[in-house]
């Protein structure tokens, strides 16, 4: 796998074509996966590691894309924290012990997280024995993590999580070195089961202001992006975040991905040409004609033309009702436009 296009563009080595994967290529937007969903639930999915390795590898034969991302779930290692994890049918994650005081943090069971989770690296083995393109394994990063357990589910203002930060910053940086020592311990696992990149998604990261990044979150993603596993490529991804991109850049990580809300070409310039790229086609222009999508592939490529490291992908996951003929044409036409 070492000359794969999709690790050779991670360490920014010139590639005969851009490769493409697509975030939640595995998902409801497919029928394969509806199928395997119509007799299992989330969770029960997720712990199947015979079910999670099979929709990873159709996924990529469907597709036809450059790289498998294990099926997983970001929050998976904060259910052995007793936290009370729940997926439930509509809603998404429910998290029903939320942490939201010094005490609460203090009382938060001292357990190995990471080793409460054994189907994720089964998974791994088994899809990693199926594929022929390299495999990404990932995790949610701190802070997003920590905003799940603080809220208890989704938000819209991070009212808790925000306080929890200005009342108890003790407290807070005390939550987040466990989540990020749980992170590294997690990612090198998935990396000793077998996985060839492995990827932060920090969804959430993107409701901060530059400062309270600095403050709250850097030291914390310096930590898990130094803690893993040497010459494992490292994709550093969040949503929402034009106004941190150089603070992402400064807490590590050999690829960084952007969201659709920045140019390509203007982000990369802000994040400087010593690292890789990932992104950004809006996940809803896959909904537009073929043509219009076409067009805005070519003008990310474009963007991209002169500079090693460009990824393809989605600036989020892929939406549930997008048509799969149009993604599956867009990951021929970007082989197709930049030389394969």
């Amino acid at each position: 796998m070492n000359d794969a296009p999709f690790l050779k563009a991670c360490r920014r080595e010139p590639t005969p074509y851009t490769p493409i994967w697509l975030m939640r290529q595995a998902g409801r937007y497919m029928p394969e996966y509806r199928a395997v969903r119509s007799r299992l639930g989330f969770l029960e999915l997720c712990k199947d590691a015979d079910a999670a390795a099979e929709v990873t590898v159709t996924a990529v034969e469907r597709l036809g894309v450059d790289a498998a991302i294990i099926f997983a779930d970001i929050l998976l290692i904060l259910e052995p924290m007793g936290v009370g994890l729940e997926y439930s049918k509509g809603d998404g994650p429910v998290l029903h012990n939320p942490i939201r005081t010094a005490a609460d943090v203090e009382a938060m069971p001292d357990v190995d997280a990471a080793a409460g989770v054994p189907f994720v690296y089964d998974a791994v083995r088994q899809a990693r024995a199926a594929l022929k393109v390299p495999l990404i394994g990932f995790s949610g990063a701190p802070f997003t993590l920590a905003s799940y357990v603080i809220e208890g589910g989704g938000a819209r203002n991070y009212v808790h999580t925000k306080s929890l930060m200005y009342r108890e910053p003790e407290a807070w940086h005390t939550l987040l070195r466990r989540l990020a020592n749980a992170v590294v311990d997690y990612l090198n696992a998935q990396i000793a089961a077998g996985v060839h990149a492995v990827q932060l998604f920090d969804s959430w990261v993107g409701c901060l202001a530059p400062d309270d990044y600095r403050r709250f979150v850097l030291p914390h993603m310096r930590t898990v992006i130094a803690g893993i596993t040497p010459g494992v490529p490292i994709i550093h991804f969040g949503t929402g975040t034009s106004g941190l991109l150089e603070l992402m850049r400064e807490a590590g990580g050999d690829v960084i991905g952007l969201d659709w809300r920045v140019d390509l070409g203007a982000g990369w310039q802000r994040v400087g040409d010593d690292v890789a790229v990932q992104g950004n086609l809006d996940p809803v222009a896959l909904f537009a004609p073929l043509d219009e999508i076409r067009d805005r592939a070519a003008r990310i490529l474009e963007r991209a033309r002169g500079r090693r490291g460009h990824i393809f992908n989605l600036g989020h996951g892929i939406l549930p009702q997008t048509p799969v003929d149009h993604v599956i044409a867009l990951v021929d036409m970007v082989h197709e436009l930049s030389g394969r």
